[in-house]
């Protein structure tokens, strides 16, 4: 259970992400089916239970969390409109 709330606690240390995070689910450009994948991703990143590096191995344990954030991360921005990329000035 520990590690599910390591992991969201890593996503919010992104902290810029926060507020685009915010504008991505609240905004009327993006469409629903858009915020429904968005939401899905996040929350199997959450409580998916599986590692591909177990996290006992100290940092090298941390990576495999790392790199599924940073897809997590990258899909939403890649679904997000350009208004919303120009406004945070993420590509």
């Amino acid at each position: 259970m520990f590690k599910y709330f390591k992991r969201i606690k890593f996503i919010i240390k992104f902290w810029k992400f926060i507020p685009f995070l915010k504008d991505f689910f609240i905004s009327k450009e993006v469409e629903v089916h858009k915020k429904a994948i968005g939401v899905l991703l996040i929350l199997t990143y959450a409580f998916f239970p599986f590692d591909l590096i177990p996290d006992f191995l100290s940092l090298i344990g941390v990576v495999d969390d790392i790199v599924i954030a940073t897809f997590v991360l990258e899909r939403m921005i890649k679904m997000a409109p350009e208004s919303l990329k120009d406004k945070y000035e993420i590509r």
